[in-house]
């Protein structure tokens, strides 16, 4: 399955919930497995918790910072980060156009 970026992100934001009233920040893309990819473009807050699996994540557009267990990195396009399961992470200081891949995978817990 090809992840075309400008596909996805005509869907964004997605349907609004209790959490995102203006719309999800992020659309499913593919999955196979334990593994599963999102596009993930945060506007204003990133409201994000901690997930059960690791994550990758690969900036594709703008800049911002992200902050895993309380430690800043600056971010931008081309960049990578890893975030281990359960750890608190959420980017700040993020411009309008701003996206990222995600890509979750391995078992619940990490690995």
């Amino acid at each position: 399955m090809k992840a075309s970026i400008a596909t996805t992100l005509a869907r964004l934001p997605g349907p609004p919930s209790a959490r995102y009233l203006q719309g999800a920040p992020f659309a499913a893309v593919m999955a196979h497995g334990t593994m599963s990819v999102e596009v993930f473009a945060p506007q204003g807050v990133d409201l994000q918790t901690p997930h059960s699996q690791d994550e990758l994540y690969f900036v594709q557009a703008g800049t911002g910072q992200i902050v895993i267990s309380g430690q800043r990195f600056d971010a931008a396009a081309g960049d990578a980060f890893f975030v281990a399961a359960q750890v608190e992470h959420r980017f700040e200081n993020f411009s309008n156009d701003f996206v990222t891949w995600v890509v979750f995978y391995g078992p619940p817990g990490g690995e």
